[in-house]
């Protein structure tokens, strides 16, 4: 299934791209063929854009975790900050 998948949005880029030839919208015809490079290359290689943002978003959660660890609320202690209050 997933070889019919890819011929036939190869084949639907194809077809966009030239109808927007004969429309003379070129920009749209680049972008379009842009997304059939996309196309290729990820088929071609695994790399997808998914697969970069679950990377992205992974490294984000884990800085964030190391964060609250190291300076986030669980290191708060609402009594010492009293004490410096008052103490002035």
């Amino acid at each position: 299934m997933d070889g019919t998948l890819y011929l036939v949005s190869l084949l639907v880029v194809v077809i966009m791209a030239f109808a927007l030839y004969r429309g003379n919208s070129f920009k749209l015809m680049f972008l379009v063929l842009a997304v059939g490079v996309y196309i290729i290359y990820s088929h071609e290689t695994g790399n997808t854009a998914t697969k970069y943002k679950d990377e992205v978003i992974e490294s984000l959660d884990k800085s964030a975790r190391d964060f609250s660890k190291s300076r986030g609320t669980e290191g708060y202690d609402e009594n010492k900050i009293k004490k410096e209050v008052e103490g002035d």
